[in-house]
């Protein structure tokens, strides 16, 4: 069985710039009542078919042919925290983080939006959906999870980009949800550029 291979120049959502999957500076969002919160340090994802070349875009193959057979394949991310103090204190004194200020994981939610604004999901984007994790970071810490689930690969819009020469452009807006070791609420947003399309198979 061959597999017809699209041209990938066609753009649906038009230009959007590289989102960079350091996040620490400018694009995080930081909530809740703790005294500690969660950076983002990277966001990086990988193709199912090559779950080893983690990249800050992911180029998501909607259907792959592995010996001979049509595949379709969930795609992973990894995420790196650091933990710091919304009160550092001062340069001679730092507030530094002590055991309560250990932040725990429990769930994450992923939403799929387009530069262009059009943002139905299961028409425009993929359906947004909710994961479940639980680690805790203490200092530094990274850990895999889900980011595009092999079952929307089978849903609009992804399912329609099998047979199209289309490549579908989104930004996965990733939130983490979690608490401080007093029970306090922390959450923390990032993001990362998608590209749906029906790639060519590795080798």
């Amino acid at each position: 069985m061959t597999k017809a291979v699209w041209g990938v120049g066609l753009r649906l959502a038009g230009a959007v710039g590289l989102v960079l999957a350091s996040v620490s500076c400018g694009d995080l969002t930081r909530q809740g009542t703790a005294s500690s919160y969660l950076v983002v340090e990277e966001l990086v994802a990988a193709s199912g078919a090559e779950p080893d070349k983690l990249g800050a875009t992911l180029h998501s193959d909607v259907l792959t042919i592995v010996d001979e057979l049509p595949t379709i394949f969930s795609d992973n991310a990894r995420v790196s925290f650091t933990i710091a103090m919304k009160d550092p204190g001062s340069t001679s004194s730092p507030n530094e983080p002590t055991p309560n200020n250990s932040i725990t994981l429990e769930r994450y939610h992923v939403k799929y939006v387009r530069a262009d604004g059009r943002n139905t999901p299961g028409v425009d984007v993929p359906y947004e959906f909710d994961g479940a994790m639980t680690f805790t970071v203490t200092g530094e810490r990274s850990e895999s999870f889900e980011l595009v689930r092999h079952v929307a690969k089978k849903e609009a819009p992804l399912a329609n980009l099998v047979q199209s020469p289309v490549i579908l452009q989104t930004i996965a807006e990733v939130t983490f949800y979690g608490h401080d070791q007093t029970g306090r609420a922390v959450s923390t947003t990032a993001t990362i550029l998608i590209e749906f399309g029906n790639y060519g198979d590795p080798k």
